[in-house]
């Protein structure tokens, strides 16, 4: 049984029908990447999966456990973290007041510490600068790390370079691959290339279901399949 199991998934907000019929798999310790054009629900079967727009039919398993219907907190909980798009973080604080407040009331902060700066060594030197001064890609990597320091085995991560610079997206993506090597992922990204070197596995999206996936070894935007569902 993998790790996280989406199963014929129908989501909506208010009456609008988002998500219909989505499935799929992560298994632990595998980078997953959904992709496909803006709007066709990559980011709505994030929010499925923690219960935060709760599908309608089907189900969402995690860790053999059907979480489907449940409070996100308690979704949560069971170590899943979740880094939104648009890189919310604590602006005002310093690094390290954003990894011990992240770090659960039980946790053991200098362990937090030590995960977000072993995974993110350009942060240290940062750690009491306010969140808000450093660069995009810097807070990139906090908003990451806040979702890693919660004895999270699984992250879902939304949009990681969006609206960055080139040079910073490349950063991103070495802290993204060395969170990969200690988490299971589950990835929504624009940047197909970056989907691609990150991601063991693909979903391509398209109106709220699942089109295409496999492997993405080899994959590149000539393939039919990809460049039908990702052209403008």
């Amino acid at each position: 049984m993998s790790l996280l199991e989406v199963d014929d998934v129908h989501s909506y907000y208010g009456e609008s029908h988002v998500l219909r019929g989505v499935s799929l798999s992560v298994d632990r310790g595998e980078t997953v990447a959904l992709i496909g054009r803006n709007g066709v629900g990559k980011t709505t079967t994030l929010r499925s999966v923690l219960q935060l727009t709760p599908p309608r039919r089907g189900t969402v398993t995690y860790d053999g456990t059907d979480v489907t219907g449940r409070p996100t907190h308690e979704v949560a909980r069971m170590g899943i973290g979740w880094v939104p798009e648009n890189r919310r973080m604590f602006s005002h604080l310093t690094v390290d007041e954003n990894v011990r407040i992240a770090t659960p009331p039980d946790g053991d902060v200098g362990a937090a510490f030590e995960t977000v700066y072993g995974a993110f060594p350009e942060l240290e030197d940062h750690r009491d600068r306010e969140a808000g001064d450093l660069s995009g890609g810097q807070q990139q990597m906090v908003a990451i790390a806040r979702g890693l320091v919660g004895g999270n085995e699984t992250l879902l991560v939304d949009e990681p370079s969006e609206g960055l610079a080139p040079q910073i997206v490349e950063a991103v993506a070495d802290a993204l691959s060395a969170v990969a090597a200690e988490a299971t992922v589950l990835l929504v990204e624009q940047n197909f290339p970056l989907a691609m070197d990150l991601a063991d596995r693909f979903y391509l999206l398209d109106q709220g279901t699942v089109v295409a996936s496999g492997s993405t070894e080899g994959v590149t935007r000539e393939d039919e399949t990809i460049r039908r569902y990702l052209s403008a």
